[in-house]
C-alpha cells in the first residue's frame, strides 16, 4: 500500500458508517423533527413549506446563503411540477445537500492525490477548544496504524497545556513529539520538527500551533512566519492547512473560518464534535460558503472516532 493509499476507501466501513450515524444523532434527530412540522398538513411542496423548509435550514446552522442556494434549486424542480407531494420532499432535500457538497468537495477526500511528498507536512490552525490538539493525535493515531511514521511539533508555545497534551497524545499513540520550552518562537518548534522529520526518514509531520484570535495582523504575521521556516527545510511545506473548527459552535464556526482563511492559506477543514451537538448543518454551510474541503469529522470522544468525510454516508446518515 504506498503512501495515503488508504485515504481511498471507496466505501464507508459498517463500523464507520455505524459511528458515524451515532454521532449525527442529534443532528438527525433536529432536522427530521423540524422537517415534518414544515410539511404537516401539506400533501404538496407549495410556497408556505418551503418557507417553512427555509427556516428549518436556517436553525439548523446551514447558513442563510447555502439555505437560499437549496430553497432556489427545490423552487425550480417544484416549478416543474407543481403537484410535487410533500413525502418526496426528503428525498428532494437529500438530492440537492449531496449535490452541494459534490460541488464544494471538488477535490473529493476519496480521491484526493497527495503526490510524493515526504514528509507530508501538516500544519494545523485554530482557535483554543475547538479540539485541535485532540484531532492532531487521532489524526496521527489514524496514520500510525496505517504504519506510516509520524512526528507532532509543538508549536503552540504560548499555553503550558498545549504542549503538555501533545505530549500526552504523543505517549498515548505512540509517535515521537518535538517539543521545547514554554514561550519559544513557534517558528523554531517548526524548524526543529522538519529537520528532525528528514533526519529520521518520517513520513507525516503535524505542526501545532496557537489559537489566538485577538489580532489578525499578528496571527498572519506568526503563522507566515512558521510557513516561511518551514519551507526554507521542506520546499512547499506545509502541504496542508488544516483548520479545526468545532461543529458545536453553529455560526461562530463561520466567522472562525472567515478570519483564518483571511490570515493563511487554509486548504482543509475538521469539523469537530458533532456528536454532543444538532448543529450538525455547519457542515453543509461551511464548506458550500468557502469552498474548501471537509476531510475529517469528530463523531465521539474515542481515538478512532475521527472520521474521513465521506458526503454520500453525511447525507445518508442524516436522512436513514
Amino acid at each position: 500500500m504506498g503512501l495515503f493509499d488508504f485515504f481511498k476507501k471507496k466505501e464507508t466501513a459498517p463500523e464507520a458508517q455505524e459511528a458515524l450515524d451515532k454521532g449525527l444523532e442529534k443532528t438527525k434527530e433536529g432536522f427530521l423533527s423540524k422537517i415534518t412540522k414544515a410539511v404537516a398538513g401539506k400533501s404538496t411542496v407549495d410556497d408556505d413549506v418551503l418557507d417553512n423548509l427555509e427556516e428549518v435550514l436556517v436553525t439548523s446552522d446551514v447558513g442563510v446563503s447555502t439555505t437560499l442556494k437549496i430553497i432556489d434549486r427545490i423552487q425550480s424542480r417544484v416549478a416543474k411540477d407543481k403537484y410535487l407531494s410533500t413525502t418526496e420532499l426528503n428525498r428532494l432535500l437529500r438530492d440537492e445537500i449531496q449535490l452541494l457538497l459534490s460541488e464544494n468537495n471538488s477535490n473529493d477526500f476519496r480521491k484526493f492525490e497527495y503526490g510524493q511528498h515526504k514528509p507530508y507536512v501538516i500544519m494545523v490552525v485554530g482557535v483554543n477548544g475547538v479540539g485541535k490538539t485532540t484531532t492532531i493525535g487521532k489524526l496521527a493515531h489514524k496514520l500510525k496504524a496505517e504504519n506510516l511514521k509520524v512526528v507532532l511539533g509543538a508549536a503552540d508555545t504560548f499555553r503550558a497545556a498545549a504542549v503538555e497534551q501533545i505530549k500526552l497524545w504523543g505517549e498515548r499513540v505512540g509517535v515521537r513529539v518535538v517539543a521545547q520550552a514554554m514561550g519559544s518562537d513557534p517558528a523554531s518548534v517548526a524548524f526543529d520538527t522538519l529537520q528532525s522529520a528528514v533526519a529520521n526518514g518520517e513520513d507525516v509531520v503535524i505542526i501545532d500551533t496557537a489559537g489566538r484570535l485577538h489580532n489578525k495582523i499578528g496571527l498572519m504575521n506568526e503563522l507566515g512566519k512558521i510557513k516561511n521556516v518551514m519551507e526554507k527545510v521542506i520546499p512547499n511545506a506545509p502541504h496542508e492547512i488544516l483548520l479545526v473548527l468545532d461543529g458545536s459552535t453553529g455560526q461562530n464556526a463561520f466567522e472562525q473560518c472567515k478570519q483564518f482563511t483571511e490570515a493563511t492559506d487554509v486548504n482543509a477543514l475538521a469539523i469537530t464534535k458533532l456528536d454532543g451537538t444538532a448543529k450538525g448543518g455547519v457542515v453543509i454551510g461551511i464548506s458550500d460558503q468557502f469552498k474548501i474541503p471537509v476531510k475529517y469529522i469528530g463523531v465521539g470522544e474515542g481515538v478512532n472516532d475521527l472520521q474521513l468525510f465521506d458526503k454520500k454516508a453525511f447525507v445518508d446518515s442524516l436522512f436513514n
